[in-house]
C-alpha cells in the first residue's frame, strides 16, 4: 500500500507566516508538521509516499529540500506537482499514475495524530470497503468535512462539506483510506462552489452507487493546524511529551525547571530561567535577561537577550531583546524584534512572518 500526503494549498489562514513557506514545514516542537506525518506512514508500515506540491518554484524547491528523498525515514519519496490548489479530489486525480491500481492512504500534509495511523491503516489493509474514514467529534463543524454515520454497521451513510448549519459535529480527519475505486468517482463529480473537486462529493458519489464507507473513531487527540491558535494547541499538546534532553552548554546560576530540552551548541546563560515544557533548538544564545516557557518552541540559531516568552513557536535565526513579555505568537524565521526606548513594559500577541523587523 503506498501513501499520499497533500502538501499543497495557500495556508492564507495562517499568514503572514505562510506568505513565504508551505504550512506544512511549519514546525511543531521544532519539527515540521509534514515530518509528523511521513513517520506516521512509515510506522504504518507505508514506505512508497507521494507528496502533491505545487504553486511556485520557491515553495516547491523549499520543500523538496528540506524533507528530501525520504531516506532519513527510511522511506521513499516521489514528489507530484499540481498546477493550482484545485481540490484534495483533485490532488487525488494528479497522483493517479504514481497510485496505480491499488489501496492508499491519503494524509493531509498539515494534521498531526497523538498515537497515530497504524491501527487505521492495518484496518483498511482488511478491509473490502471502497474506502475509509477517520472521524472525530469537533467543537467547531462548519470548518470541516462532516459524516452521518450508521453505529450499528460502521458505516458512512452521507458527507457534507463545510455547512452552514451543520447536522452533526463528526468530522472527516485528514486520513482517508481509498481504494483505486476513488478514481472513477473522481472522474463523476463537477467542481464545487469554490470551483474545487472535493474528496466529499466523490465519496459521496460512492455511497449513492452502491459502495461501502466504513469509518472508525480517533482515539487519543488530532489537531487540524490550519489556524495561528491550531499551531500553539499542537505545540502545546507534543510538548505534553516532551522528552528532557541536554545537549548545550548550562551556566552555572541559569534555572531549568521542568521538562525542557536544549540542542547542541546551545548556550543558556547564568541567570536566566527556563521552564517546561518548552524545547531550544541547537546554536541558540539565551541571555541572561531572558525567561522561557512553558509550552515555548524555539527555532535553531535563535538569540534571545532579554524579555519573557511564553506559549510561542519561533522559528529559526530570530534575535529578540525586547524586555517586554510576549505570548501565543508565532515568529517567522530571520525575524528581528527589539523594544522601543519609550515604551511601557505591555504584554504582546502577533504573528510575525518571516524576515519582520519589529519594535514593541
Amino acid at each position: 500500500m503506498k501513501g499520499l500526503i497533500l502538501s499543497g494549498g495557500h495556508g492564507t489562514r495562517l499568514w503572514p507566516i505562510t506568505h513565504t513557506q508551505a504550512k506544512q514545514l511549519i514546525p511543531i516542537a521544532n519539527k515540521p508538521i509534514i515530518f509528523y506525518c511521513i513517520e506516521d506512514l512509515r510506522d504504518s508500515g507505508i514506505t512508497d509516499i507521494g507528496i502533491i506540491i505545487g504553486h511556485t518554484p520557491e515553495r516547491i524547491k523549499h520543500i523538496k529540500d528540506t524533507i528530501g528523498d525520504g531516506s532519513r525515514w527510511g522511506v521513499e519519496i516521489t514528489y507530484i506537482e499540481q498546477a493550482a490548489p484545485s481540490g484534495l479530489a483533485h490532488a487525488v486525480k494528479v497522483a493517479k499514475n504514481f497510485l496505480g491500481n491499488e489501496k492508499f492512504i491519503m494524509y493531509l500534509g498539515d494534521n498531526i495524530l497523538m498515537g497515530g495511523s497504524k491501527k487505521f491503516v492495518d484496518s483498511f489493509r482488511n478491509s473490502t470497503a471502497s474506502a475509509k474514514l477517520l472521524l472525530t467529534h469537533v467543537k467547531d463543524p462548519e470548518r470541516y468535512g462532516l459524516a452521518l454515520v450508521d453505529e450499528q454497521k460502521k458505516v458512512t451513510i452521507k458527507l457534507i462539506e463545510k455547512p452552514k448549519n451543520p447536522p452533526t459535529n463528526l468530522s472527516i480527519v485528514g486520513i482517508y483510506g481509498f481504494t483505486p475505486r476513488i478514481f472513477e468517482a473522481i472522474d463523476n463529480i463537477s467542481p464545487s462552489w469554490r470551483n474545487e473537486l472535493e474528496i466529499t462529493d466523490a465519496m459521496q458519489w460512492m455511497i449513492e452507487n452502491g459502495q461501502k464507507i466504513e469509518y472508525e473513531m480517533v482515539e487519543g487527540w488530532w489537531k487540524d493546524t490550519g489556524k495561528p491558535e491550531d499551531i500553539l494547541e499542537a505545540n502545546q499538546l507534543v510538548l505534553d511529551s516532551l522528552i528532557p534532553e541536554i545537549k548545550g552548554t548550562i551556566e552555572n546560576c541559569a534555572i531549568l525547571q521542568g521538562k525542557v530540552t536544549i540542542g547542541e551548541g546551545t548556550i543558556v546563560k547564568s541567570g536566566c530561567r527556563i521552564q517546561g515544557p518548552t524545547i531550544i533548538g541547537k546554536n541558540c544564545i539565551i541571555g541572561s535577561e531572558a525567561y522561557i516557557g512553558p509550552y515555548s518552541s524555539i527555532g535553531d540559531s535563535t538569540e534571545i537577550q532579554g524579555g519573557e516568552m511564553e506559549n510561542v513557536v519561533v522559528l529559526t535565526n530570530c534575535k529578540i531583546n525586547c524586555k517586554k513579555r510576549i505570548a501565543n505568537s508565532l515568529i517567522g524565521a530571520n525575524s528581528k524584534i527589539s523594544a522601543k526606548e519609550s515604551s511601557p513594559p505591555n504584554a504582546y500577541k502577533f504573528v510575525a512572518g518571516e524576515n519582520s523587523d519589529l519594535a514593541v
